[in-house]
């Protein structure tokens, strides 16, 4: 079983950037599809991003398309999340995920961090 810890949160202005970490343990990140997801207060959770085992095949949600990008390092067990030109409607926490499964989805992920918090002020 893998566990997830995310870091890289905090509170920046509109149009600023953050990088999210999702740092893995108990097994190794390149058996794993990883995906971010983000929970606003009262709001359902919502699928920002996902990324295959080797780091080709990524998949966005519309809303961040051309802002956040998504990438991987298994050398380092270490799934990341470059968000740029930020808006405050990204305010939420943000949660990274893994599955074991060989095509990336937007749902069915087995495996889930406890979430970084991202606030975004106008």
């Amino acid at each position: 079983q893998v566990q997830l810890v995310e870091s890289g949160g905090g509170l920046v202005q509109a149009g600023g950037s953050l990088r999210l970490s999702c740092a893995a343990s108990g097994r190794t990140l390149s058996s794993y599809v990883m995906g971010w997801f983000r929970q606003a207060p009262g709001k359902e959770r919502e699928f920002i991003a996902g990324i295959g085992r080797t780091g080709l095949d990524i998949i966005y949600t519309d809303s961040v398309k051309g802002r956040f990008t998504i990438s991987r390092d298994n050398a380092k067990n270490t799934v990341y999340l470059q968000m740029n030109r930020l808006k405050p409607e990204d305010t939420a926490v943000y949660l990274c995920a893994a599955d074991w499964k060989v095509v990336v989805t937007r749902s069915g992920y087995d495996y889930w961090g406890q979430g970084t918090q991202v606030t975004v002020s106008s």
